[in-house]
């Protein structure tokens, strides 16, 4: 199948993360459509991460679309897949005429707004978010499967040059996203690696620098870490991350950003499934995964994880010395 689509819209409006493990689906219609016009509508916040990939033409934001629908029937649009299901885009997307609107029909809107309906199961699939998100792109012809390797190579962003800074940088939380590695052990990590000439620097939001300081008050005076909480913007945060020799978090945005990015990533999942490695891994040539080979339900219902936890801090600093 081969159709004539000047221009495609990817639709994903949720967090980093997942943001970031759907800018291959963009390198990949411009390997089968090569003459395409890829957009990119998302939230506002996650512009810098989308504007990245050289394979994306024009980032749309989401609100300004809401506020002025007339803008969705300006770009002509052939396509728009929703990769994250999007009820009140998909309705515009109607009413603007757009030829292909693909989703998955697990979603009871999706039947009255899309006309291409993908038959799949996210939560009972052994397959990675980045695979998962490919079989969206069925309707447009393109029905094979992906390998990890070639997932990577459709991100299209291009590397830091330059020689890194001697720091590791630290992202202990997640806003509750994510199975967090404990606080203690990142203040171990800190310790341990500051005391071979590393330096440790601690990014997140100002909240949860602030939750890290209530849980921990003496962390960022005895840990050897600086404190960088709420100090950069999306943009800033990518270029200290690339700029590093490595990152060290459980599965959330920045873990993702380091591993496209190139540098040395260090990820914490948990044994349980939908939250394991096998389907959020960060996809990158350096990533390294702490995850118990397990399935695991024991702490399904729980916050704390004991397979995290098992993971010492020594044994972590080991690795992270021996990569960077």
């Amino acid at each position: 199948m081969n159709l004539h689509l000047p221009h495609i819209i990817i639709s994903r409006t949720d967090n980093l993360g997942d943001v970031a493990l759907t800018l291959p689906l963009c390198g990949i219609i411009k390997k089968y459509y090569p003459d395409t016009k890829v957009s990119f509508l998302g939230k506002a916040y996650t512009k810098p991460l989308i504007e990245l990939s050289e394979h994306i033409d024009e980032f749309l934001d989401r609100d300004e679309i809401l506020s002025n629908p007339s803008l969705l029937d300006t770009y002509k649009s052939g396509a728009i897949v929703f990769v994250f299901p999007d009820k009140e885009i998909a309705k515009l997307s109607l009413k603007a005429g757009i030829k292909y609107r693909i989703g998955t029909s697990h979603r009871w809107f999706h039947w009255f707004m899309c006309n291409k309906l993908v038959n799949f199961s996210r939560r009972d699939s052994s397959l990675h978010e980045a695979q998962l998100n490919t079989k969206l792109l069925a309707p447009l012809g393109i029905k094979r499967s992906f390998g990890f390797e070639e997932l990577i190579g459709f991100y299209g962003i291009k590397k830091w040059e330059g020689l890194p800074e001697n720091r590791v940088v630290l992202h202990p939380k997640s806003k509750g996203s994510a199975r967090e590695w404990p606080l203690k052990n990142y203040f171990l990590l800190s310790q341990l690696l500051s005391k071979q000439g590393i330096k440790v620097c601690v990014t997140g939001t100002e909240a949860e620098g602030d939750k890290i300081k209530a849980e921990m008050p003496q962390f960022f005076d005895d840990s050897g870490a600086k404190d960088y909480t709420g100090k950069f913007t999306l943009q800033e945060l990518i270029a200290f991350i690339e700029q590093s020799k490595g990152l060290v978090a459980c599965s959330t945005g920045p873990l993702h950003i380091a591993a496209i990015k190139g540098i040395n990533t260090f990820g914490f999942y948990p044994s349980v499934r939908p939250m394991d490695k096998g389907r959020w891994a960060a996809l990158g040539e350096r990533v390294h995964i702490f995850a118990l080979e397990k399935n695991c339900n024991e702490c399904k219902n729980t916050i704390q994880c004991a397979c995290i936890q098992s993971f010492e801090p020594e044994k972590v600093a080991r690795v992270i010395l021996n990569s960077i």
